[in-house]
């Protein structure tokens, strides 16, 4: 049974649901910034998925990120598995900026989360809406 690790569901705000992944935007408004969490248990590295799950989420991750530089006119995308805080697999997509608050250099570590206000959370959820896949299922909100 999958269980979303309690450190992605406390920083991440539900998006709602591939066909393989869970699809969160973090609670920082510094930065468009998504996590795909594929839903399979103990699954820490890609390795670990069978190869038509590790197919999938490819596909899924490319399908975001068009969606991300589409919605959000990104610079560059950042996209990684770190893993280093929270062993479950998860892959970070984080739209970028010459003029962001970190650029040119990575996100994490250099400035504090900033919460989103409620309107900023809806109008970022709301762009996302308009150009995600038609096999994606937003949850109710």
């Amino acid at each position: 049974m999958f269980i979303l690790h309690p450190q992605l569901a406390n920083d991440g705000i539900l998006i709602g649901d591939y066909p393989l992944s869970r699809l969160l935007m973090i609670n920082d408004a510094n930065y468009p910034w998504f996590v795909l969490v594929p839903r399979r248990e103990e699954v820490h590295e890609l390795f670990q998925l069978d190869k038509a799950d590790r197919m999938q989420l490819l596909d899924e991750s490319c399908l975001l990120a068009e969606a991300i530089k589409d919605a959000f006119a990104a610079h560059k995308l950042n996209i990684a598995a770190l893993g280093n805080m929270v062993s479950q697999l998860h892959i970070h997509h984080i739209a970028r900026y010459r003029d962001d608050v970190a650029w040119p250099d990575p996100i994490w570590g250099k400035h504090p989360a900033k919460p989103y206000q409620e309107a900023e959370r809806q109008e970022r959820i709301g762009r996302l809406q308009a150009v995600l896949s038609t096999d994606f299922v937003f949850a109710e909100v």
